[in-house]
């Protein structure tokens, strides 16, 4: 994969062409998502081969309730982030170079070797911005699809289309940020110019054929009107699909956002009946334990599918993928 560029016709300096930020880097310079340097006129990715985050998680907490359900996933996270999100969970490795963050020695095969260790049918690339380490993603999800493991893409989707290509290429499932519709809300919050790069990053990789979830985290005062749940499941529907699930995610005071309120239960109720009436039909709500609102409904019935309590799968109704009533298939990869 070409990543640089020369600017000016100097090996100085090196245009990064991963994300829209383009960072232009002298020998020896850091780009804005600390992980990636000018080593002697070309980018390179300081964080290849060693995450930061390494752990075994129920595929529900990626969240993907579609692919693969009751699975556990193998995750890893590499040290840096190209956005600077003032809610950040994952702040103590998402905002801190490589070098100041421990880390362990995992190349590809090793992660491989350690999913299936684990009895994990798939690996997530999560936590932070995997993008920002495309070629690790690369390697290892190429080494995963020999073995028979499945790749999982959780990301804010703030990269360029040769970077989203190169990463469909390999990946089966992808959960994508959706922060807000409003490029206000990305200059604010995220430190980004605007939302386009991640809508566009969805299309690409929904052409591609990568299983799609869409999840937004509903803050206080900043995303939280009828306008903002209506546009963002319109487009969602438009774009994506009126089956692609949507997962609406309670706030909690966290890094730089500690002075507002837990996202009331009556806020996300509203986004859901919103996002519903918008056209969407898997609308659930995360990180509140409000009954029902975690469970796949039919389309064509409105049975059960899927029994959910938390990350935890209760009820599998499923028959080959269809509706045990109607018989209806059911928009996702299930085995």
């Amino acid at each position: 994969m070409k990543v640089t560029r020369k600017r000016g016709g100097s090996m100085a300096q090196i245009a990064c062409t991963v994300c829209p930020h383009g960072c232009v880097l002298g020998v020896g310079q850091i780009g804005r998502c600390r992980v990636r340097r000018n080593v002697r006129g070309r980018v390179v990715l300081m964080a290849y081969g060693h995450p930061c985050a390494v752990h075994v998680d129920p595929i529900a907490k990626k969240p993907l309730y579609h692919f693969l359900p009751a699975t556990k996933t193998f995750s890893i996270g590499t040290a840096g982030c190209n956005l600077s999100c003032l809610n950040c969970q994952n702040a103590e490795i998402s905002q801190r170079s490589f070098n100041k963050s421990p880390s362990y020695d995992l190349p590809p095969r090793a992660v491989a070797a350690a999913a299936q260790e684990n009895g994990c049918p798939s690996v997530s690339y999560t936590y932070t911005e995997p993008l920002v380490a495309i070629e690790y993603v690369r390697d290892c999800a190429q080494v995963c699809r020999e073995t028979g493991l499945r790749n999982i893409l959780v990301t804010a989707g703030y990269a360029t289309s040769e970077t989203v290509r190169v990463a469909a290429s390999v990946i089966d499932a992808a959960n994508v940020d959706i922060k807000s519709m409003n490029d206000a809300f990305y200059r604010k919050v995220c430190g980004v110019d605007s939302v386009k790069p991640v809508l566009d990053a969805l299309v690409q990789l929904r052409a591609a054929g990568v299983w799609i979830e869409v999840t937004c985290l509903i803050i206080p005062t900043l995303n939280d009107t009828d306008a903002d749940f209506t546009q963002l499941a319109g487009w969602i529907s438009a774009n994506l699909g009126a089956e692609t699930p949507l997962h609406l995610s309670r706030f909690f005071p966290t890094h730089q956002l500690v002075e507002l309120p837990n996202t009331p239960e009556e806020t996300l109720l509203r986004a859901r009946a919103c996002a519903l009436e918008s056209g969407l039909r898997h609308v659930y709500i995360g990180n509140a334990d409000i009954s029902g609102t975690d469970d796949t409904i039919c389309v064509g019935c409105d049975g059960v599918l899927l029994r959910r309590r938390g990350f935890t799968v209760c009820e599998d109704r499923l028959q080959d993928g269809k509706c045990p009533t109607c018989g209806r298939v059911a928009a996702g990869v299930w085995r």
